[in-house]
């Protein structure tokens, strides 16, 4: 029963030991609001992403033309533009597929060890 305590421990601490030190605070909106907008460069982040082959596409599926999109990116404000680069840099494709592997693989290792442990039985894979 001991060793099992042990091992319990020390699989605990290796966990929490994985997990990133977070430091948050509160900010006055003021310090929000002041933060610099580019439109130049959120123009050119949205007009990288329009230049894509896949996006064209779907475009012209909706009935869109070039100049068309280009009229409603105009007549965008400068908060709005801001707001779609920020929206889409968090679309990002594929953002937390190494976090999601690396989390099934250790579950998966903790789950083989918890059966070394409890039964004293050995964990064979094998692969075909």
């Amino acid at each position: 029963m001991r060793r099992y305590t042990t091992w319990c421990l020390i699989i605990a601490m290796c966990i929490i030991g994985m997990i990133p030190r977070v430091e948050a605070a509160f900010i006055p909106s003021e310090v929000i609001e002041l933060a610099t907008i580019n439109r130049e460069n959120d123009l050119g982040k949205i007009q990288t992403l329009l230049e894509t082959k896949l996006i064209q596409q779907r475009l012209k599926d909706l009935g869109f033309t070039a100049e068309e999109i280009q009229a409603r990116l105009s007549e965008l404000s400068d908060q709005q533009i801001h707001s779609i680069v920020q929206k889409l840099d968090d679309m990002r494709i594929g953002q937390d597929g190494l976090g999601v592997v690396i989390a099934i693989l250790v579950i998966a290792i903790l789950v083989v060890v918890l059966i070394n442990l409890t039964t004293g039985k050995k964990v064979i894979v094998t692969t075909k």
